[in-house]
């Protein structure tokens, strides 16, 4: 089967992996030449990582990055595709604008799927011809690590288009659950209030980052604590799923925390930028309090 798979930052070379290690022949489109190069870059160095933990043999990684075919068009990197996976920046209008040329380049039969954490699918698949055909497929990150795929049904999507891909989930050796199409779905929908949460009590004074962050590794038994996690996943990220849920459902308790957009508007996006609630540094895996709140 061939995948395309549009956009190559950490989910699209995240899910290109995937579908390469598990014999998919994968375009890996990017509009951006060197974007590509990091990106194979990265897959290459998260092999090299399961084959010195003894997860998979050399020949497999030479097998896989054999399976990823860069290409910096779409019309390039869907002809032939009949599956695509879109894994843009959670935009809504670069979307719409990505789905509406896959739709005009893709062959008929392709099912469109989007990797959005939080944007309507119904939304998606408007711009498309095909919308029993459009389904989100929303994996986590680290994609090669993590079990879940999330796969939401829109309102059009078929029940042959949903069961393909359920199946297509299990056979990347991943365990999708399928939910429907509200803002968030489900995943987001409970993380991300969670973690505004946490972002409102450090905004209020009532503890520190690695207070609150130990609390909830400690005493939920997180691997990861909220402001971190936040940090991991990105700001930004973070403050457009909030945006979808408080204008999606209408609800204030889903209003992004002030000094989350503070954060976002000063470019303080967590590990990414550098800077978050922690400060990180390349080589070093010491968690280290952001200067500004380590006051």
């Amino acid at each position: 089967m061939n995948v395309a798979v549009i956009g190559s930052g950490t989910m699209g070379n995240g899910i290109a992996h995937v579908f390469a290690q598990h014999g998919f022949a994968v375009a890996l489109v990017d509009v951006q030449a060197p974007a590509l190069d990091r990106a194979l870059a990265t897959i290459a160095r998260n092999l090299d990582r399961q084959v010195a933990k003894g997860t998979l043999a050399e020949a497999d990684k030479t097998a896989t990055l054999g399976r990823i075919r860069p290409c910096t068009t779409i019309a390039e990197g869907v002809a032939d595709a009949e599956l695509v996976v879109e894994a843009a920046t959670e935009n809504v209008d670069l979307k719409l604008q990505i789905f509406r040329e896959l739709d005009r380049h893709a062959p008929a039969g392709a099912l469109l799927a989007s990797n959005t954490s939080s944007i309507s699918i119904t939304r998606i698949a408007a711009a498309t011809q095909r919308p029993a055909q459009v389904i989100g497929m929303h994996f986590m990150n680290p994609v090669p690590v993590m079990q879940l795929v999330e796969v939401i049904r829109g309102y059009a999507t078929s029940d042959e288009t949903t069961a393909r891909v359920m199946d297509l989930a299990r056979q990347l050796g991943k365990t999708p659950t399928a939910v429907n199409d509200y803002p968030g779905f489900v995943a987001n929908r409970i993380l991300m209030p969670m973690v505004n949460e946490a972002i409102i009590s450090l905004f209020e004074g009532v503890a520190g980052v690695a207070e609150i962050d130990t609390v909830m590794k400690l005493g939920m038994a997180h691997p990861m604590g909220p402001l971190q996690l936040a940090d991991f996943i990105g700001l930004d990220v973070c403050l457009a799923i909030l945006r979808v849920l408080h204008e999606g459902l209408g609800n204030p308790k889903y209003a992004p925390c002030p000094l989350l957009v503070n954060m976002v508007m000063a470019g303080r996006l967590g590990a990414k930028s550098g800077e978050g609630f922690y400060k990180y540094t390349a080589g070093s895996k010491e968690l280290v309090v952001a200067p500004y709140f380590a006051k």
